[in-house]
C-alpha cells in the first residue's frame, strides 16, 4: 500500500493533483476540493494516501492527514458506498461534522452528499454510530482567531486558480459567496464558490 507521497506538485486538476515523488515519477492523486485548495504548483506537499485497485483500475486517493483517511476507508465499510461516494463525502463534510452527523444520526447533514438519500443516510448511522466519536464542542473562549477576509478571499482564489479557473470568473464567484456569507471559512467558501462556477 502507498501510505503517503511527498514531493512537487506539478499540476492541480479539478478532482486531482500530480505528485512528482522523486525518480522523475509523477502520481495523479485523487483528492477533495478541500485537499486540492492546500496545494501550490511547484511547491513541495506530503499527502496520506490509499490505493484502491480494481480489476481495471489502480487509483490513488490523497488526503490532507491520516484522519481523513481512516474516515475514507471507515465509509467504505457500510454497503453500497465505494470510493467515489467516501470522497464526496468528505468533499461535502469536514471530519468533525461527519463524525458528529453519524453519532447523533442528523440525517438532515448526511443527505446534503450528492447521491445520499435519506435511506443510504439511515444506513450509514446504523453501521457507523457505534464507530465514530463526535467531536467535543470548541469552547468560544478557545477558538483560534479567524482568518482575515483579504487573506481568506486571496486563498480562496488562488485555490481555484490552481485547479484551472481564470482569476476574473474565480474572483467573481468568491466575491459573490462573501456578499451573502461574509463569515464563511475557507471551505465553505471554496466549495461555495465552486458550486457557483459550475452553474456558469
Amino acid at each position: 500500500m502507498i501510505a503517503s507521497v511527498r514531493g512537487e506538485v506539478l499540476s492541480i486538476g479539478l478532482d486531482h493533483a500530480v505528485v512528482e515523488a522523486g525518480n522523475g515519477v509523477g502520481y495523479a492523486v485523487h483528492a477533495t476540493p478541500g485537499t486540492l485548495a492546500g496545494l501550490r504548483r511547484g511547491h513541495e506537499a506530503r499527502l496520506a494516501t490509499l490505493l484502491v485497485v480494481r480489476e481495471d483500475s489502480m487509483t490513488l486517493y490523497g488526503f490532507a492527514d491520516v484522519e481523513e483517511r481512516e474516515l475514507f476507508v471507515l465509509l467504505q465499510t457500510v454497503t453500497g458506498v465505494g470510493p467515489r461516494l467516501a470522497l464526496a463525502t468528505l468533499a461535502v463534510l469536514d471530519p468533525d461534522t461527519l463524525r458528529r452527523a453519524l453519532a447523533e444520526g442528523d440525517l438532515t447533514t448526511l443527505t446534503r452528499i450528492p447521491g445520499v438519500g435519506r435511506k443510504s443516510a439511515e444506513r450509514l448511522v446504523v453501521e457507523l454510530r457505534d464507530k465514530v466519536v463526535a467531536p467535543v464542542p470548541v469552547v468560544h473562549g478557545d477558538a483560534p482567531p479567524p482568518v482575515t477576509g483579504n487573506t481568506r478571499r486571496d486563498q480562496v482564489v488562488e485555490a481555484l486558480v490552481g485547479l484551472g479557473f481564470t482569476a476574473r470568473p474565480a474572483e467573481a464567484a468568491v466575491d459573490g459567496v462573501l456578499a451573502g456569507s461574509p463569515d464563511a471559512d475557507p471551505s465553505t467558501l471554496l466549495r461555495s464558490a465552486l458550486a457557483q462556477l459550475g452553474r456558469t
